[in-house]
């Protein structure tokens, strides 16, 4: 009798190997508690020296690869044309498929000067979602954000497939509301951060063109994150299962007008970001712009090393293996963190877990900070920083100075690419299951330093007792 075989079940690997490390600290409970206070409880201001596994962000903490490295010893440092640009620009066109390139040093100096060219004072600007340092430039630059994501995204516990879609009716409705000539460009991201790293699906942004090409409205993509949307993408939505990363991420840009990029996230490189565009005129007017900011449009303050870099890591980022292994690993820890009961954002999205601090912190209101005081207390659990995505990075209405309160009060544990292994994780959840268990003893903050603009990376807090 023919014995059948079962299919054999394979275990999950990273598709590299270490060839270099840097050793960590470790360090007391004690340590801990005096670098907090040091700190004004915003892990922001911690000293990396005091950070034993750090989740802060995905931004410019990646490791570069070999390939990369290399490529940085061939970096060409003449101040105009530079043999590197002229590689990334190739790059980002073949890659992405926009004509007109502008390096930047990082993707918050594109979305400066996006903004100065295309906004002017009493503009509406539609997005899905806010982020913090795009709104802002489109505030000083006198125009208003308006938020046009789907509802299901302002809910941690929605299992909506694409929670970074846009809702046609709201954004059809500010366009009536407005008129087409106060909104000179929808702001599109892709894996949106705010809502916890949630895609966009092709379909919707192809309904989103169809309503702006219909009253010449441009679309401006925030592109920070766009191989983990086309892995979404390729999981997700059907048509596209048997499309490589590559070909996804070249139709989502297809879709869109011009971009701004902080290279840091996606592309894996310490420093450096662009803008591209496919309109000839913006690009000159940009070209023009960037020389008072940034610098020479070959070049946008960054070195020659840097843009090479760049170039290498834009097409390790469209990789399928890496990205599988990407958001694995984010999957693995979102998994290990759900089994214990703790509350995160649903579905796992593509860089980071954000664990919803409203409900694991219920007994403390809002203005008193959940998301700011269950990071500090993350850190002083074991010396893994997060940080906060609630009402502090939300910041005040510029009309009204009051702040904003949004639905989402998450704490993102922020993972870096090809940076910590799976018992790097197994630490994290264990971290923040510990404090889950004992969270009915933790207090709120108070706000005691307020910066200006962009008040999470610098305000300073005071436990309440």
């Amino acid at each position: 009798m023919e014995v059948k075989s079962q299919a054999r079940k394979h275990s999950w690997a990273e598709p590299y190997k270490m060839k270099m490390v840097e050793l960590l600290k470790m360090t007391t409970h004690e340590e801990r508690v005096n670098a907090i206070r040091e700190a004004g409880y915003n892990t922001f201001l911690l000293r990396s020296r005091d950070v034993y596994i750090d989740l802060l962000t995905d931004s410019g903490t990646s490791a570069m690869s070999d390939h990369q490295w290399a490529g940085m010893m061939m970096g060409d440092e003449s101040y105009a044309g530079s043999e590197n640009f002229y590689h990334l620009e190739k790059t980002v066109q073949e890659c992405y498929g926009y004509k007109y390139v502008i390096p930047t040093h990082q993707g918050r100096g594109a979305e400066n000067i996006i903004s100065k060219i295309m906004i002017q004072p009493g503009d509406i600007i539609p997005g899905n979602m806010y982020f913090t340092t795009t709104r802002l430039h489109q505030e000083l630059a006198g125009g208003t954000f308006e938020d046009v994501i789907i509802d299901e995204a302002h809910d941690s516990k929605n299992l909506h497939p694409f929670k970074g879609n846009i809702d046609l009716n709201k954004l059809d409705a500010l366009i009536k509301k407005y008129g087409a000539k106060k909104i000179p460009y929808v702001s599109v991201a892709t894996a949106v951060n705010m809502a916890g790293g949630q895609p966009i699906s092709i379909a919707n942004l192809k309904a989103v063109r169809a309503l702006t090409e219909k009253h010449g409205i441009k679309i401006i993509h925030d592109m920070t994150r766009v191989a983990e949307n086309a892995w979404f993408v390729k999981q997700r939505e059907t048509g596209y299962e048997n499309k490589s990363v590559t070909e996804i991420v070249k139709e989502i840009c297809s879709l869109t007008d011009g971009a701004t990029m902080s290279a840091k996230k996606d592309a894996l490189v310490n420093i450096g970001g662009f803008m591209a565009m496919n309109d000839k005129s913006l690009y000159e007017e940009a070209s023009n712009m960037v020389v008072v900011y940034e610098g020479l449009h070959t070049y946008g303050g960054l070195a020659g090393r840097d843009m090479e870099a760049m170039s290498i890591g834009i097409r390790e980022s469209l990789s399928d293996d890496h990205i599988r292994a990407r958001i694995g690993q984010v999957e693995y820890l979102g998994h290990k963190m759900m089994a214990a009961g703790i509350p995160i954002v649903q579905p796992i999205g593509g860089h980071g877990i954000f664990v919803d601090a409203k409900e694991f912190l219920p007994h403390i209101s809002q203005n008193k900070f959940p998301a700011q005081t269950l990071a500090a207390e993350i850190y002083i659990d074991s010396g893994v920083r997060s940080m906060e995505r609630g009402i502090v990075s939300a910041g005040r209405n510029k009309e009204t100075g009051e702040h904003y309160f949004p639905e989402l009060e998450l704490v993102r544990l922020t993972i870096p690419r090809r940076v910590y292994t799976q018992a790097h994780m197994d630490v994290v959840s264990e971290s923040v299951e510990e404090v889950f268990l004992n969270r009915k003893n933790i207090k709120g903050l108070n706000l005691n330093f307020e910066p200006k603009y962009l008040r999470f990376f610098q305000a300073r807090f005071e436990p309440l007792h």
